[in-house]
């Protein structure tokens, strides 16, 4: 491919993410394509340090603003750094989490205004938008108990501790985005067997690359 790909996973903490991530990438590289993991926050070594600060539970006093600034920040070091070299050399990066975590968490679940938070994503990514995008769904106390269960997910980290409404309202950002942006995101149900998620998710990626005429 002349210019890559970019596919971003999105959805309520324990709703599979990280999982399904690393099986898109093994199905996208059986393929033959060049694939590029990333995740957010982080990514990078100056975006690990904001992760540890963002996700810390020591870190309760933090405010909405800061918040979601340092979330901006981390990205910003992973567009440049990361991602947008390898679209420009052709790969397909899959990141978990992007821009739209933000619109959900901090603007659905902390209340940061919507126009303000687009505004900064746009200075903060430039023209890095993703390509496809996809929601994994699920009922929110599921995700929660999942998360609980996950390994070393005993402890859950600053943002995992909110409380159900603010996770309940992250939801539901996600499937308004859904319903604004229904060319790009595809939403998945993930309160299932995992295998019929897996495939859920490789027809939308299917489906995609038909469209696009893209060739490994």
């Amino acid at each position: 491919m002349a210019e890559g790909i970019f596919i971003t996973v999105e959805g309520v903490d324990g709703s599979g993410k990280t999982t399904h991530c690393e099986k898109i990438c093994a199905y996208l590289e059986r393929k033959g394509f060049e694939v590029v993991r990333v995740h957010e926050p982080g990514g990078t070594r100056i975006g690990e340090q904001v992760r540890d600060i963002l996700l810390s539970s020591g870190n309760e006093e933090m405010i909405d603003r800061t918040e979601l600034f340092l979330f901006m920040a981390s990205r910003a070091q992973l567009v440049e750094e990361v991602i947008r070299p390898a679209v420009h050399a052709g790969k397909i990066v899959v990141c978990d989490r992007y821009i739209d975590s933000t619109v959900a968490y901090q603007g659905y679940g902390r209340g940061v205004d919507e126009t303000l938070i687009k505004s900064l994503n746009k200075f903060t990514i430039g023209n890095v938008e993703p390509d496809l995008t996809i929601i994994l769904d699920l009922d929110t106390p599921i995700g929660l108990r999942r998360a609980k269960k996950r390994p070393g997910g005993g402890k859950p980290d600053r943002i995992e501790k909110g409380k159900l409404g603010f996770h309940q309202r992250v939801r539901q950002g996600y499937l308004a985005l859904a319903r604004t942006e229904h060319i790009r995101v595809r939403v998945v149900d993930a309160d299932r067997d995992i295998r019929k998620t897996e495939r859920a998710i490789k027809r939308h990626i299917d489906s995609f690359l038909t469209k696009f005429h893209v060739d490994s």
